[in-house]
């Protein structure tokens, strides 16, 4: 009986610790699913691009590419190069959630979202932990699924309705700055948000939309160098 109240508990205090995050993702759902149908495509791929890549910034990238005729195999790779972040939240969330067993770790990993992964990382880091992380995981990332395949698909059925002056897409910077706020708490967390930020600025017009992964991957690295000298100075002091 305790187990599943603890079970219960993690779970609620992961949709209430994404519950400020619900309103910025249902425009930026609107607009992939608006990207969909404004190339051409029929509306359920552009549902069923939602349930199968399930990654806001892929599907406009992958919408995109196929408006302007692009290469299946470009469109492919584009989006898994978009999508290599989630290999890094992957590792970094493995030691707490790989012990899962495999009917966990697959339905899990298919969830995972920028969102989800940085509520579960900093709780899972900084916060209390009440036995059940796996549930609070759950409890982060599954409200999020949920609401963008409704936000997708009411986008697709509104289609081009929606004037260009409602610039729904403000959603997106927005969303990602409440997630960048709460991790930033010493020098290399600092340093990996200021590298990142400006690499990936610096990079954003490079070509297949690699931006964001190249800023991804310098923040990465500039914040593990950054505790490692951290380390190493605190040990010769």
């Amino acid at each position: 009986m305790t187990q599943r109240s603890d079970s219960g508990q993690a779970f609620a205090d992961g949709v209430r610790t994404v519950a400020p995050m619900i309103p910025g993702v249902i425009p930026f759902g609107m607009t992939a699913g608006i990207a969909a149908v404004e190339v051409g495509l029929d509306p359920s791929v552009g549902i069923g691009m939602s349930l199968i890549i399930f990654a806001g910034a892929s599907q406009l990238v992958v919408a995109q590419l196929i408006g302007d005729g692009a290469l299946p195999m470009i469109i492919i790779l584009t989006a898994l190069l978009i999508n290599l972040r989630m290999v890094m939240y992957s590792a970094s969330l493995a030691p707490h959630l790989g012990h899962l067993p495999m009917r966990w770790k697959a339905p899990l990993a298919y969830i995972l979202t920028d969102q989800a992964y940085a509520i579960s990382i900093t709780r899972f880091t900084y916060g209390r932990s009440h036995g059940a992380k796996h549930w609070f995981y759950l409890g982060a990332a599954l409200p999020l699924w949920i609401l963008w395949q409704i936000s997708t698909a009411l986008g697709v059925w509104l289609g081009t309705a929606v004037p260009p002056a409602w610039q729904v897409g403000f959603a997106l910077p927005l969303v990602f700055l409440v997630l960048l706020v709460p991790v930033i708490r010493d020098r290399p967390s600092v340093i990996a948000a200021l590298t990142g930020g400006g690499v990936a600025l610096a990079a954003h017009g490079a070509p297949y939309h690699l931006g964001l992964s190249i800023g991804a991957f310098a923040g990465v690295a500039s914040g593990v160098a950054a505790e490692l000298m951290l380390q190493r100075r605190e040990r010769t002091a």
